[in-house]
């Protein structure tokens, strides 16, 4: 299922005289007393990228979008009819919050501008983005943001309605963004690179959004095997059959208690000549539904496990990205499948599993069954060869707990770590680095298996160090690895918001492609 996509192109006009249906321009917010009379704050500032818009209206716009309730807030969009003081028959106001010193707005800034707007605007064919760009070294990040935000921002779930529903408006088709050279060759660039990322983000979070029944491990490895098919990349699937004689122990004990069997897919990306220098690994989970097995959940939010495949969707939507980008280093993503249901032939507390690098694990519960498929496919990529290696997966509640629902967790060597959280700052997927305690590891020894899944005298206490900890067992030595826990981050259950909207949010996306591109550029 592939959800309307809106389009985007550059172009030089002036704003004022785009044949558009509506021109979106910034506005910052500016501290101040409120007025005595109206109780509003001091007036409005308009960024720059408006100034012929202001002009059209006599030096009145901010006043305007002051009576009309305009704050300036990041995020908040105000329309106002124009009535043939320019072209587009609606001007948006978009907040970007308090004007920055000496400096454009940040790159998330403008990135979650451009989402709020293009969102608000939908209905609309045709929208212009007239907001600021800086003309200095910092205009091809603030670009990329812009793009991405647009693309991002008007995106929608097809879903499964069977009647149209006359309420709902369609996403914006066509955004057209305002720069003043629209043929430079690096603002080009940047548009087809924002192309690019956001197509693999919409794709993660289509996968994401598919109901289960329709996305259970053999269909998901089939839709994944095709787009990357299509994209030019090699692929393996790995069946049952294959999975249990290839030593697969983890993902056959968690897929055998489904009739859906489990998968593992494996995509390779080799650049031009091979490429030199480092090679990079990607691994995700992808648990396609997640009843908890035999410890099975409580049902109350049950229906969000759906998502407990976002890893998975986002390692191979970034797969896609990266044979469109063709950076100069091999990628190899390696995709664990299963679903985790109860019945007669699920694995159990107390089992004991042996893993695809012969480690046996005793099974304490069925519900961390992440991590029991997640060890064998970062054994698997650790046996093939490489020198970094990005795991990421909807792993623990515990990440939630401690980190809330936008910050990922991130777990590994340290400094690979630090990487990560530079890359997700810089992309605006912000994680924050954890430490792997040593009693957390001592209690996850085993009296009868080299090492139990969980710790159970801390039961659920630091249960993202746990998994963390679990992970790192099936890590060799001469790998530097990350695991990024994205149990908040990958679904958002809210309103909309910046350019997220409600369901998976295609996070970490941007982040490993960001991650991938820094190790072609500097190892």
């Amino acid at each position: 299922m592939t959800s309307p996509s809106t389009t985007l192109s550059l172009v030089d006009t002036d704003p004022a005289e785009l044949a558009v249906d509506a021109i979106v321009i910034g506005v910052h917010s500016q501290t101040g007393e409120p007025d005595a009379t109206s109780g509003r704050a001091a007036t409005l500032l308009l960024a720059s990228g408006a100034e012929s818009i202001a002009a059209a209206f006599d030096g009145k716009l901010t006043e305007t979008l002051a009576l009309l309730g305009a704050t300036g807030g990041p995020g908040e969009v105000i329309k106002l009819a124009t009535l043939g003081t320019v072209t587009a028959p609606v001007v948006a106001a978009v907040g970007l919050g308090p004007e920055p010193t000496g400096a454009a707005p940040a790159p998330e800034v403008l990135r979650r501008a451009a989402g709020a707007a293009v969102r608000a605007l939908a209905g609309a064919s045709r929208v212009a983005l007239a907001l600021p760009l800086p003309d200095d070294t910092d205009a091809p990040a603030a670009l990329r943001a812009v793009a991405e935000g647009a693309l991002l921002g008007g995106y929608r779930f097809a879903g499964y309605k069977t009647r149209p529903q006359p309420a709902r408006r369609e996403p914006v088709a066509e955004v057209l963004v305002a720069v003043p050279d629209a043929g430079d060759a690096v603002a080009t660039a940047e548009v087809a690179r924002a192309r690019a990322v956001t197509d693999a983000v919409r794709r993660t979070r289509d996968w994401v959004n598919t109901a289960p029944n329709e996305l259970r491990p053999p269909a998901f490895a089939d839709s994944v095997a095709a787009a990357a098919r299509e994209a030019g990349l090699e692929v393996e699937v790995l069946d049952e059959t294959a999975l249990r004689e290839g030593g697969y122990g983890g993902i056959v004990a968690v897929g055998q208690g489904s009739e859906a069997p489990p998968r593992l897919v494996r995509i390779s990306y080799t650049p031009a000549g091979g490429g030199a220098g480092k090679r990079v690994a990607l691994v995700g989970k992808g648990i396609t539904f997640d009843t908890g097995g035999i410890s099975i959940k409580p049902a109350q939010g049950m229906w969000e496990m759906k998502s407990d495949m976002a890893g998975a969707a986002a390692v191979a939507a970034a797969m896609l990205a990266v044979a469109a980008l063709k950076p100069s280093v091999p990628v190899t993503a390696y995709l664990p499948m299963a679903e985790n249901m109860p019945s007669g032939t699920s694995y159990r507390p107390g089992d004991v599993i042996t893993m695809f690098d012969g480690k046996r694990v005793e099974v304490l519960n069925t519900d961390a069954e992440g991590r029991m498929i997640l060890a064998d496919a970062i054994a698997r990529a650790c046996a093939d060869g490489c020198d970094y290696l990005f795991e990421t997966s909807t792993l623990t509640g515990g990440q939630v707990v401690a980190l809330g629902k936008k910050v990922a967790g991130v777990m590994g060597t340290p400094e690979l770590c630090d990487r990560v959280k530079v890359a997700g700052d810089a992309v605006g997927e912000p994680a924050w680095p954890m430490p792997l305690p040593d009693d957390v590891r001592k209690g996850m020894d085993s009296d009868v298996a080299d090492i139990s899944q969980v710790n159970a005298g801390m039961d659920r206490a630091g249960h993202m160090l746990q998994g963390g900890v679990f992970l790192r067992e099936f890590v060799t030595a001469d790998v530097s690895w990350a695991h990024i826990d994205i149990a908040g981050p990958s679904y958002h259950s809210g309103e909309p918001t910046g350019y997220w909207t409600k369901g998976g949010t295609g996070v970490p996306v941007r982040t490993l492609l960001h991650l991938i591109e820094d190790v072609a550029a500097n190892g």
